[in-house]
């Protein structure tokens, strides 16, 4: 756990020891540790040996990024390596009665904030995928090329999508501004699922592991319906405080689509069926 040379030279530059430490749950990828330091401060330490030297970085931009809309709560981001991220460790509390409510209306605030460009500063990690995030103001040229067609390719490459489907894959971005309204970028989490809300001190909503980048915020809707949806409270608070077009619902399977695809190139063929039918469905 502390093996991480960088790890000590840190601690050591502060003068700090740890005094304690504990597993705890962090996701299906990194080990996690709540450590507990000389100075009395206690840590949430995230490790994952031979990830890409740039990820850490990345997700700690990123939390960096969503905290500074001051739409929603995310863990101080207190120092990071290639093979660590120390963030401040927000101990869990019961959920406030309006919990849904103010993540609805936080990350309208969030989503207020248009930006001027898709991508983001750095590519990003969405779990084991890197996400290319080369900044473009075309958001339809944006979600093809970096996000639809950049899986579709890594899928084929592992048997995990037929060459039919990719030409599917293929005429759909062609189509892209057919289906989906022209609409600005805003800062999404990019990973929006019930695993990445924590229940802050306060009983309070709180952001973690994102997959940051600037993009539509319908498609950061779509992906809280991926598994099972969020509150009906979420929704009706978000919608009561955002410019969201109402049928933004009809659209969540195409936007899915690369979240689908990338649990097909990480988890196998247990999601090729979704993605064939959403190929089917927007068949031209």
């Amino acid at each position: 756990m502390l093996s991480d040379p960088a790890l000590q030279d840190w601690l050591t530059q502060q003068q700090l020891q740890v005094i304690g430490t504990e597993t705890v749950s962090g996701g299906c990828v990194a080990s996690c540790y709540k450590l507990t330091l000389s100075d009395g401060r206690v840590c949430f330490l995230k490790q994952q040996r031979g990830a890409d030297s740039a990820q850490f970085a990345a997700e700690a931009a990123g939390l960096e990024a969503l905290g500074q809309t001051g739409g929603l709560k995310t863990p101080q981001v207190l120092w990071h390596s290639a093979d660590s991220l120390v963030l401040e460790y927000l101990a869990p509390a019961e959920r406030t009665a309006d919990f849904m409510q103010r993540l609805g209306e936080g990350l309208a605030q969030q989503h207020a904030q248009p930006s001027e460009q898709f991508g983001f500063v750095c590519d990003t990690w969405c779990g084991a995928t890197r996400q290319p995030n080369t900044l473009t103001q075309d958001g339809y040229r944006f979600f093809a090329e970096q996000r639809l067609l950049y899986l579709g390719n890594i899928c084929v490459d592992k048997a995990l999508l037929s060459t039919v489907d990719l030409n599917r894959l293929e005429d759909l971005c062609t189509r892209l501004s057919d289906l989906i309204p022209e609409h600005a970028p805003v800062l999404l989490h990019g990973d929006l699922w019930s695993g990445n809300v924590h229940t802050g001190p306060n009983g309070e909503p709180v952001l973690i592991d994102p997959a940051v980048y600037q993009g539509w915020p319908e498609s950061e809707l779509a992906m809280t319906l991926l598994f099972g949806g969020f509150d009906p409270a979420f929704y009706r608070a978000y919608e009561a405080n955002a410019n969201i077009l109402p049928d933004w619902r009809d659209r969540a399977a195409l936007y899915n689509l690369w979240h689908l695809l990338n649990h097909l190139s990480l988890f196998g063929r247990s999601y090729q069926y979704e993605v064939t039918e959403i190929l089917r469905r927007y068949a031209g």
